[in-house]
């Protein structure tokens, strides 16, 4: 078992950090670690992202961290080139898979439908990211996906929050849910990183409650 998958059996769930400030990327990610949640995406859609992507990865060694929002080949070496130890996208792009593979790093892309989920399945990924969640089918539709592939493993992300992250949880398919719930941009600006610490151990304590973990 790898080491992100280690921790994601003890805490399933990734938070999402979108700033434009490297020192704030890391006050954050910090925050998230006081509160049981080393596991942590930095989106790429800030111009600094990848900067704090890298800030994060140089002063932050508790936290795992990865790179979400990845679009395009260039992009995802670029991540990986900055520290990335895990590569997620919003939707499943055959380029952006094999690089990541061809690296040897964890790749989760996006899927939504049968067919983006089978095609994950042939190129050789075991679990995949499903985007937008909460539009897609949300539960009902993970639990159809998970009954025809049973191998498939799903990273919920979009439209999940404290208050549905217990029905997700519960689904044996899912190995952990995405969100940017857990860092919200007005605790950000204000500096409130207490109210991340907060929110991550809330997280972990309802991850406990359904998981015994």
């Amino acid at each position: 078992m790898t080491e992100i998958a280690k921790r994601l059996v003890s805490s399933p769930v990734v938070p999402l950090v979108q700033t434009n400030a490297p020192g704030t990327a890391c006050d954050s990610t910090r925050a998230l670690a006081g509160g049981g949640l080393t596991i942590a995406e930095v989106v790429l859609r800030t111009p600094a992202a990848l900067n704090c992507l890298e800030s994060i990865a140089k002063t932050v060694p508790e936290t795992i961290v990865g790179a979400g929002t990845v679009l395009t080949m260039e992009q995802c070496r670029d991540a990986i080139n900055a520290g990335a130890k895990f590569i997620v996208s919003p939707g499943l792009d055959d380029n952006v898979v094999r690089t990541a593979q061809d690296d040897g790093i964890p790749v989760f892309p996006g899927t939504a439908t049968a067919t983006e989920v089978q095609h994950a399945l042939n190129l050789g990924l075991k679990t995949v990211k499903f985007f937008p969640a909460g539009l897609a089918g949300g539960t009902s539709m993970l639990k159809a996906l998970a009954s025809v592939y049973r191998e498939m493993h799903f990273m919920p992300t979009g439209g999940i929050s404290a208050s549905n992250l217990e029905d997700y949880l519960r689904l044996s398919s899912v190995i952990a849910c995405g969100g940017s719930w857990l860092t919200p941009a007005a605790a950000i600006s204000n500096g409130d990183f207490a109210a991340i610490t907060k929110l991550a151990r809330e997280a972990v304590a309802i991850a406990k409650s359904v998981r015994g973990v």
